[in-house]
């Protein structure tokens, strides 16, 4: 019986601490973060007491990092599911970049939260993260993708950190774009970001010879 117990508590903390996080969320989309506070998120979350977000997390930092784990997680899980489809590193690597950008579209006040948390985000030594630390992971999962490729003789010679860089450039200047104010075709965007890079590496992105 005590374990039933501690196995319900568990299912829900987890359910509270995912309702948190979610007007959390909402609330910096709409008020930004110095109004996000626990008495604001509290009412978006339909709590009795700020007390019962402090129970869940230990302050503003710990709640927000938690925040960005969620969405980076949910983010990872959507887009392995569809690389793992694919058997060749030529449809890994347009998997990789249809995923991103679909994850984009289909989450844009998650992706719109974490982009205004970004500039107050610290780590566990209260340091401030940079942009390119957080994006570093990617990175080195697209570079080890793209030398897979090469191994494999489907790309061609070219530098891979270069490549996964310019890569991750292109899906993260999407997102503001989707939320902007300004027209966004972003089916023709995806389709020309897919084919541009899936292009680039089968050529090597070698660059063209200039004539004297």
């Amino acid at each position: 019986m005590q374990i039933k117990k501690q196995s319900r508590d568990s299912v829900t903390n987890a359910a509270r601490r995912t309702q948190i996080v979610r007007a959390a969320i909402e609330t910096i989309v709409e008020l930004g973060y110095d109004k996000a506070t626990f008495a604001t998120i509290t009412e978006r979350a339909g709590l009795s007491s700020p007390r019962m977000i402090s129970y869940h997390f230990a302050g503003k930092q710990d709640l927000i990092r938690q925040i960005v784990e969620d969405v980076y997680h949910a983010g990872a899980a959507f887009i392995l599911e569809r690389i793992k489809a694919q058997t060749t590193a030529s449809g890994r690597l347009r998997a990789y970049l249809e995923a991103n950008l679909e994850f984009l579209r289909q989450h844009p006040r998650d992706l719109a939260a974490v982009t205004e948390i970004g500039p107050h985000l610290r780590d566990q030594a209260g340091e401030p993260y940079s942009s390119a630390g957080h994006q570093e992971p990617s990175v080195q999962g697209l570079v080890m993708l793209l030398e897979e490729g090469q191994r494999a003789g489907e790309f061609g010679d070219f530098d891979t950190r270069s490549m996964a860089v310019m890569i991750r450039a292109a899906i993260d200047a999407a997102a503001p774009r989707i939320r902007g104010e300004h027209s966004f075709d972003f089916d023709a965007y995806r389709s020309t970001v897919v084919d541009t890079f899936v292009q680039a590496v089968r050529r090597g992105a070698q660059p063209a010879s200039v004539e004297r």
